[in-house]
Order: C-alpha cells, then sequence, then structure tokens
C-alpha cells in the first residue's frame, strides 16, 4: 500500500526561523499563523488576521507539563490585547484561519468545541483555564463535515510544528514493549517521536542514590502520575526522546532501554528495530 505523502509549505515571514510564521498544506483551506508572544505587531498589519479564528495560546511554564489556553475570536487582534494583559504563560500564539476568508462565528466555536475536547482526551498540556468544554455550536450538517475536515488539518499542522497537545495514542495499532524493573511495571512503544510510555504504567517510587536527574523525576512524577494504592499510575501518556531516558524514569536508576524494553514475546527493542534493516 502506498502511503499519500503530503506537501506542507512554510513561510517565514520575517525570515526567522524563530520567528513568525504562517504554515499550510497544499490543496487545502486551512492556514495556520505561528505567532511568537514578542511579534504582536504582526497583527496590525496583515488584514487577513483580523477575521473570525480558532487559536491556541501555547506556554513553556517552569512546570514539566507544558500549558496551553484555546479559544475562537471574530477578531484575534482585539482578543489578544485582553490576554496580553490577563495570561503571563504563553509564549506563543498558534492561529488557524481559512485561506479563504470564509469561516463565521459558529465555524469556530464549533473548533474550539472540538479541539478542547480532543486536548483534554489527549491530557498532554495542562488546561487549567479551559474550564468546561463549550457545547457544539448547532451548524448545519454540510459545514460540521468541512469543519470535521479543516479540524483534521489543524492537528496535522499542529503536530507538523512539533506540537502535541492534540496527540491521541492508539495503542492497539502499535508494538508494544514492556519492563519490570524495581518494582515498575511500565508499557510502551517507539516511533519517530521518541518512546512513549503508556497511560496507566505503574513507575518505581523512588530513584537509585546514584541516579543523576532526581529532580526532574520527581518533578514528572509530580505532574503526571496519581497514587494508586500504594503505587504510582502514570495518569497520561509521556513521551520521552528516548527508549533508556524513558527506561531510566519508569525504573529511576540508569538503563540501556534497547535492552530493558521488551516485547510480549521477550524481544529486546533494539533486536526489533534492528531487523528492520535486515
Amino acid at each position: 500500500m502506498h502511503i499519500m505523502g503530503k506537501t506542507v509549505t512554510t513561510y517565514l515571514i520575517d525570515g526567522d526561523p524563530k520567528g513568525t510564521q504562517y504554515v499550510f498544506i497544499s490543496n487545502k483551506i486551512c492556514q495556520m499563523y505561528v505567532i511568537p508572544r514578542s511579534n504582536l505587531s504582526i497583527l496590525n498589519e496583515r488584514q487577513e488576521l483580523q477575521t473570525p479564528a480558532f487559536y491556541i495560546l501555547l506556554g513553556e511554564d517552569e512546570a514539566t507539563k507544558p500549558k496551553a489556553y484555546i479559544g475562537e475570536t471574530e477578531n484575534f487582534r482585539e482578543r489578544v490585547k485582553d490576554h496580553d494583559s490577563k495570561k503571563a504563560f504563553w509564549q506563543k500564539a498558534l492561529l488557524f484561519i481559512s485561506k479563504d476568508a470564509a469561516m463565521t462565528k459558529a465555524d469556530v466555536q464549533y473548533l474550539e468545541h472540538r479541539a478542547i475536547a480532543e486536548a483534554k482526551a489527549s491530557n498532554t498540556f495542562v488546561l487549567n483555564e479551559n474550564k468546561q468544554t463549550p457545547k457544539a455550536p448547532n451548524l448545519p450538517e454540510y459545514r460540521k463535515d468541512d469543519m470535521e475536515g479543516f479540524f483534521e488539518d489543524v492537528k496535522f499542522l499542529t503536530s507538523f510544528i512539533g506540537c502535541n497537545i492534540f496527540d491521541v495514542v492508539k495503542p492497539k495499532e502499535k508494538h508494544l514493549f514492556y519492563t519490570k524493573g524495581r518494582g515498575c511495571d511500565a508499557r510502551g512503544f517507539y516511533d519517530a517521536n521518541g518512546f512513549t510510555v503508556l497511560k496507566g504504567s505503574i513507575i518505581a517510587k523512588s530513584s537509585v542514590p546514584s541516579f543523576t536527574w532526581k529532580e526532574k523525576r520527581e518533578n514528572l512524577l509530580k505532574d503526571y502520575t496519581v497514587s494508586n494504592g500504594d503505587k504510582l499510575e502514570l495518569e497520561s501518556d509521556k513521551t520521552f526522546p528516548s527508549p533508556s531516558t524513558a527506561a531510566d524514569f519508569c525504573i529511576g536508576s540508569s538503563n540501556n532501554g534497547w535492552l530493558v524494553w521488551k516485547d510480549k514475546d521477550g524481544q529486546t527493542l533494539d533486536a526489533v528495530y534492528r531487523k528492520q534493516l535486515e
């Protein structure tokens, strides 16, 4: 089966890879603007940004779990003035508009409703300022279908820039690996994002005295686990850059993740992924 590729265009408005940019998929009307908080003046210059829009404010707080706020507005330029004075946490805004400028207030309310529900299901970001999930507005059926398609593109573009706020893992489709070192009982999978430890995994409570990132691990335990009897249970999926970091977190000691993660047949991660090349 040939998987269809996609062409994604990223335009750096001020020529700076960390600056303001817009991103879109060829042949699609969904356009995402990435606007750093320091560059909000762009909102004065661009007419197309003064239309109904769905948006996400992203913050990298001191905490280990990143924070976001999801909203919709008829005019982001006016709305963001309020957010600039009242919300301290965010560093950049993702703003989604339609290239044909045909979105209505009800359309963006529908996107907000879908996005908050999905982000809460994914549980990768703290959304404590989105207190409740808004009700879906009454959209005609054909428009709902259009907006579902648009939302698929929102999820794709968000993921494209490395933001995993909507990633909901379907473990059934993944090759799972397990580890039980130091009383933990964890499972996860390896893919292009790194090694993801799955929700419900039991994590070792303590770390060995020689453990090098004790404090960071304790912060992660605080943000990502919940006590269940005398055990610590992971309450949302958590992706680590490498299998070893994932194993170290679960076990609380230094490990070679390629060897300590084993699948149901007892094969190590190393054996399974090395076979791809043979």
